[in-house]
């Protein structure tokens, strides 16, 4: 079944909103943007509310070789530019009319591999902290092909949900033709019943291959929903594994400085938002866990032994046992017969 590109909705585009406030505000840029591209355009889909953004959202670019994102395109990879005056392979791009000779862009990709877009952010100087700060710009990547495969996967539900509503239509039409077709005949008593009966008998095998069909629909339906959580659980499992993480490490290493911690504060919360409506027992358990807890789980709950969990980390084994001995306490496993993975898989 071929699976349209759907039209990006509102609330998701509310998201990405905050996505490129949030990325704007942390690594100090004026230009935080999200583009997307249908050649030959490529149009400013978001941009961040930041002071000093010369680029709005609706803004559309002709692909050429003098925007920094034909680049990234074209290579379907990191671009990182400096200064591009200093550089003579970008000191005559068209985003210097903007005097923005900095740039770092990451493609954003549909999950059948065609290109999307673009995340990007922009400044008038080289920025030390974007340039720093790469690695969250990629997570936040990652949280918008998300957002892309989730549209996919709901475009490809309703369009079988559709197809599905307008074959029970159609066994619903031939029931009811068929049934008229029944009340004129009358070819005396005995054809008749001979009639009816035959009626009847194809009248019961059309209601069962209703009833077939409306059961294949409970079954689909339920596999969708299922299918939903999986996503929902995956995604989340993604933003607490893959980014809280390294927020907290960014915690660590801010400590009590302002601005950024005011910054660091502002990504937790929005976070905490964007994942709100995602939590499953699995997660609950481990929002209880220290970042290193939840990093020796995760291994753990992939079928990594304590050898391996300490030559992941470079530590000891005797460290990994002593995490290990804290998770189950806080995991309220009081039994040493209970095995931590099993209870781990259980809660997902």
């Amino acid at each position: 079944m071929i699976v349209h590109k759907p039209i990006i909705p509102a609330a998701t585009i509310a998201k990405w909103q905050r996505v490129v406030d949030l990325t704007a505000n942390i690594v100090d840029v004026p230009a935080s943007l999200v583009m997307k591209t249908d050649p030959p355009d490529h149009e400013v889909l978001v941009a961040s509310k930041s002071e000093g953004n010369p680029y709005e959202v609706g803004q559309s670019f002709e692909l050429n070789r003098g925007l920094y994102c034909y680049s990234v395109l074209q290579n379907c990879d990191e671009l990182v530019v400096r200064d591009a005056y200093a550089d003579p392979e970008w000191s005559d791009n068209q985003d210097l009319e903007h005097g923005m000779s900095f740039y770092i862009g990451y493609p954003l990709v549909w999950p059948d591999g065609t290109l999307f877009g673009t995340i990007c952010v922009l400044d008038e100087h080289d920025n030390e902290k974007a340039r720093l700060h790469r690695d969250l710009l990629k997570e936040f990547r990652r949280v918008i092909e998300g957002d892309l495969a989730l549209l996919i996967e709901i475009s490809r539900r309703e369009q079988a949900e559709r197809q599905l509503q307008i074959s029970l239509d159609e066994l619903e039409q031939r029931v009811a033709e068929r049934t008229r077709e029944l009340t004129v005949l009358n070819e005396g008593l005995r054809q008749e019943i001979l009639c009816r009966k035959k009626a009847e008998n194809e009248l019961r095998q059309r209601e069962r291959e209703l009833e077939d069909a409306n059961a294949a629909l409970r079954v689909l339906l339920s596999k969708l929903e299922s299918s939903r959580h999986e996503f929902e659980e995956q995604t989340l499992r993604q933003i607490k594994g893959l980014i809280l993480p390294h927020v907290a490490k960014l915690r660590q290493n801010i400590g009590d400085q302002q601005p950024d911690r005011s910054f660091i504060d502002l990504v937790e919360a929005n976070l905490q938002k964007i994942t709100s409506s995602f939590a499953n027992s699995l997660v609950v358990a481990l929002e209880n866990l220290t970042p290193t807890e939840i990093e020796i789980a995760q291994m753990g709950l992939n079928g990594q032994t304590t050898k391996d969990i300490a030559k992941a980390l470079s530590r000891e084994t005797s460290t990994i046992d002593f995490h290990r001995n804290n998770i189950r306490k806080k995991l309220g496993i009081e039994s040493r017969a209970v095995n931590l993975r099993s209870h781990l898989l259980s809660l997902q």
